[in-house]
């Protein structure tokens, strides 16, 4: 049996679509243990990844080089006798692990000098491989070989048990349909969509009759809590009350998703969610959400895509300006059964 050892992404976008990577990987070498060498945040996407048989923790923050810390982790991983490791991020400090792990073929694209440290290095033709998910699966292929496409959607599973015991820890039902929102953007504010629109668009929903759950870490319980207030209470600010697992078992429920370009954007695609993906900044040309059921938004204006945090101008019109009629409009294309604009009056 083939011993694989994965050195997985730090952001929970670039973790998630990885999940391709790991189904080629068993389909390429029939009995498969595969491993992956994850920070903490990323480790419940891997719970909920059948193709991966062990998850190890990656302790290391960015920045920190902590060369004989690595050497200790790298000699707790030797133990395992991995006959591959596949690096998945493009800087020197995660091609170490492997090398002082003793791992024979270390596999990687080529980036900051890591000639020395993989010995299955790869060129990247970002033409050729213009998706990150296409770049991740490729490192899956041997050398030379070319990428079998179209290339699997991630997965997530979620089980009916865990959906229900996290709605009763936080007081929720599912007796109504729900509007899943995701405003928080790890990346930087000119990825989010403002609270004002977020909240017209949560009142819209509550119109129709959905309850609308807002999603995101500690650092959105803010912007959360604001679109609460301009909602008048409609929103249920769930933003740093739920870990990662959590969010995932409520997203599952959801009916339909609204989110920025972020990690639980990803997430709700995984989930096979209807999902209303909204790009300000960024480009839906490198990381779309990888699902049949998304609608993306975005004005496509001449400044952007600009891949800044923040807006270079000091306007963020890219997203100032995509008003919530249509996001409101995506919406309708993936449930007909909603009005489609904002401005039609009930009959």
């Amino acid at each position: 049996m083939k011993k694989i050892l994965v050195i997985a992404p730090s952001w929970v976008g670039d973790s998630v679509m990885a999940q391709p990577l790991y189904r080629r990987l068993h389909e390429l070498h029939g009995e498969l243990e595969l491993h992956v060498f994850a920070p903490q945040w990323t480790l419940p996407l891997l719970a909920r990844m059948p193709e991966v048989a062990q998850a190890h923790l990656n302790p290391f923050g960015h920045g920190a080089l902590s060369l004989v810390a690595r050497w200790k982790t790298a000699r707790q991983l030797a133990k395992y006798r991995f006959d591959q490791a596949i690096v998945l991020p493009n800087s020197l400090k995660s091609a170490l692990i492997p090398l002082f792990a003793g791992i024979p073929s270390r596999t990687g694209f080529i980036g900051e000098s890591r000639y020395g440290l993989l010995n299955d290095w790869r060129e990247l033709d970002e033409n050729r491989l213009p998706m990150m998910v296409e770049r991740f699966c490729a490192l899956g292929t041997h050398r030379g070989q070319a990428l079998k496409r179209p290339i699997p959607y991630p997965r997530l599973t979620v089980e009916a048990a865990r959906q229900d015991a996290t709605l009763a820890s936080l007081s929720l039902t599912a007796d109504k349909p729900i509007a899943a929102f995701c405003p928080g953007a790890e990346y930087g504010p000119a990825k989010r969509w403002p609270a004002r629109h977020f909240a017209t668009l949560a009142s819209r929903f509550a119109e129709a009759g959905f309850q609308v759950w807002l999603f995101g870490s500690a650092k959105d319980a803010e912007i959360g809590a604001e679109i609460d207030r301009l909602s008048n209470g409609v929103a249920v600010n769930l933003c740093g009350r739920t870990g990662l697992d959590q969010a995932i078992d409520l997203i599952g429920l959801a009916d339909i998703v609204v989110c920025n370009d972020s990690g639980l954007m990803h997430v709700a695609a995984a989930l096979d969610k209807p999902l209303v993906a909204l790009y300000g900044s960024s480009s839906p040309d490198f990381t779309p959400p990888l699902s049949d059921r998304a609608e993306i938004v975005t004005l496509g204006l001449e400044c952007s895509p600009c891949f800044e945090r923040v807006c270079p101008f000091g306007h963020t019109d890219c997203l100032e300006k995509l008003a919530p009629e249509l996001a409101w409009q995506a919406v309708a294309k993936l449930l007909p059964r909603l009005q489609p604009s904002l401005d039609t009056e009930h009959e």
